[in-house]
């Protein structure tokens, strides 16, 4: 494939992904359009955890000490908390949904009867002509906030009568936009990496290379309230790459332009040795990279290190700025990215 063919495809299949709802508990339609990208590659199995990820395995060279790499497709959302005497509701967040990030933004509600319900998303005092100085002052918290939803309601039984209940999931828009190579949108945490760990493959398989050791791939659906890729990964694996946005900001390495090594996160140090072998092939291969930590930070990775899974763990990824809120990155951090996972699987 040509770099063209390469950005092509991977933005193609991003700016796809970030368009299918898949909020915490919510990630079946998410997981399956995934599940059909992968089943058309040759020499690829998959399977579906218990839990409900997507466990695929690429058979390798050799058969020796597997590894593993693993990106998440569940995203921030909400689910129906209460619905309230006016019609609207009240969400429980899902994972560290930011609320003044989603104030004002369009989302659906997604019911039992797999009937969608559009809505806003909108502080309960929203007009500063009725409220005055209480719209600007008021503190974002998800008893201050309320959706309103695009149907005839003004009472409780008559949004109910919709079809609505207490725990429908809720999606925000992700608002995707492509402009000067950057990528705007919600939920680039983590689409973005399943996306290079998507594209990693056809390209690998484009070109008829197979990775050095049998390798697998957990396309993990409970990331972001932190046990993601604790469960489904079987047991022979010796080493786990987590593929996650690097967060960009105050005081931080990171940036939209480089994919970045995370040396420490909230949960401590990344495996040493591993992080190194990483190092050593994006210096070998010159990937722009950085090298970063995070302290307000955890992956897929930090869990199954906290869980007591015998591997060696390192984390990469794009940078992404505005991490948990309107994020965006550049296609040249998804690209670094990727060719760092076909130098890593191509290593020994």
């Amino acid at each position: 494939m040509t770099f063209s063919k390469i950005s092509q495809y991977l933005l193609s299949f991003l700016v796809e992904l970030l368009n299918i709802p898949s909020p915490t508990g919510y990630t079946e339609d998410a997981i399956a359009f995934v599940e059909k990208t992968f089943a058309d590659f040759p020499d690829i199995s998959t399977k579906r955890t218990n839990k409900g990820a997507l466990l695929v395995k690429w058979a390798g060279i050799s058969d020796q000490a597997p590894r593993a790499l693993t990106a998440h497709i569940d995203t921030l959302g909400a689910v129906v908390k209460e619905i309230k005497a006016n019609g609207r509701l009240q969400i429980s967040r899902l994972g560290g949904l930011v609320l003044n990030g989603v104030e004002s933004e369009g989302c659906w509600v997604h019911t039992q009867s797999d009937v969608n319900i559009r809505g806003s998303f909108l502080l309960n005092k929203a007009s500063s002509h009725v409220h005055g100085n209480a719209t600007s002052e008021t503190l974002r918290k998800t008893d201050t906030m309320e959706i309103r939803l695009d149907a005839r309601t003004v009472s409780a039984e008559e949004t109910r009568a919709l079809g609505i209940q207490v725990g429908d999931f809720i999606s925000f828009d992700p608002r995707v936009e492509q402009t000067n190579g950057f990528i705007r949108s919600r939920h680039l945490d983590d689409k973005a990496g399943v996306a290079a760990l998507v594209t990693t493959v056809k390209i690998m398989i484009d070109a008829k290379l197979k990775p050095t050791r049998t390798t697998y791939f957990l396309i993990s659906n409970f990331e972001e309230v932190g046990h993601g890729a604790p469960a489904g990964l079987p047991d022979e694996i010796t080493e786990l790459v987590a593929i996650d946005m690097a967060a960009i900001g105050q005081g931080q390495e990171s940036d939209e332009f480089h994919a970045t090594l995370c040396i420490k996160d909230s949960s401590g140090p990344y495996h040493h040795g591993l992080s190194n072998h990483l190092r050593k092939l994006a210096a070998d291969h010159k990937i722009p990279h950085k090298v970063d930590i995070y302290p307000y930070y955890g992956s897929d990775g930090s869990a199954a290190m906290r869980a007591g899974r015998d591997m060696a763990v390192a984390l990469i990824g794009p940078g992404v700025d505005a991490s948990h809120s309107y994020e965006r990155t550049h296609t040249n951090a998804l690209l670094a990215t990727t060719q760092w996972i076909i130098a890593y699987l191509l290593s020994n």
